[in-house]
């Protein structure tokens, strides 16, 4: 890629920001009060960070690598498709992003976070919460999604080329996972995702918003991470 360092940094900050400003934006759109798409549903949730995703792609793309998630990040420096000295660089512009689009959805839905009692739903419109609270349970979800979203990145990306559909089947690869797989924890499958979103949690002002979960935090974090990174390791031994 011929665009700076700084470019590239950037686009992934657009990019992740875009992607958590639709993708929180429709979770808090179905469990805020009074939104006009309250109870939608699960599907409307998928459909929507499907399309969140697409979009954070094609507005990084120009720019970056439009990966937007420092577990993929890492899985690519593992593939030798990023640069190891891009890692940590990506990732940091990748959670600025990511609390710059949950400050955007914040400001979205700024008269419903009163309007809505529930603490747990508010939450759950910036991070990750699990259905069942169950630690080995919700690492070995995010290590599945995240396995599978990692892996069948780099056998699409790496044998196909889509050009400019590649956020199109990336966006529909996310709403696969999601509505497959993803009832279990909500599903991060990305770090950036959800540390940023509840950083902003815990430091925005909202009524009823209650505690950030800071001790279930560790999981979205280490087992996306843990998840790509070994798919990238099998996919890298395959006989291709």
């Amino acid at each position: 890629m011929d665009n700076s360092f700084w470019t590239q940094l950037l686009g992934e900050f657009i990019g992740t920001a875009v992607m958590i400003l639709l993708g929180n934006g429709v979770i808090a759109g179905v469990l805020l009060k009074k939104s006009k798409s309250f109870n939608d549903g699960w599907m409307t949730i998928a459909v929507g960070w499907g399309l969140a995703v697409t979009f954070g792609v094609y507005a990084a793309n120009f720019m970056s690598l439009g990966v937007l998630n420092p577990a993929v990040s890492l899985g690519l420096v593992v593939s030798g498709e990023l640069d190891l000295a891009m890692f940590l660089p990506y990732a940091i512009a990748q959670l600025l992003g990511a609390m710059f689009g949950a400050f955007l959805v914040w400001l979205q839905f700024l008269p419903h976070w009163d309007e809505t009692e529930d603490s747990t739903e508010i939450l759950t419109s910036f991070s990750t919460v699990p259905a069942i609270r169950n630690s080995f349970g919700n690492f070995i979800s995010e290590f599945v999604g995240t396995f599978a979203l990692m892996f069948l990145f780099l056998a699409m990306t790496g044998h196909n080329e889509f050009g400019s559909f590649k956020a199109v089947m990336i966006g529909m690869l996310i709403f696969s996972i999601v509505v497959s797989l993803g009832g279990t924890t909500g599903y991060a499958l990305n770090p950036a995702r959800d540390l940023g979103p509840r950083i902003m949690h815990a430091i925005l002002p909202m009524k009823n918003k209650g505690a950030s979960n800071w001790s279930y935090s560790w999981i979205p974090i280490v087992a996306p991470i843990a998840g790509a990174v070994s798919a990238a390791l099998i996919y890298k031994v395959l006989p291709i």
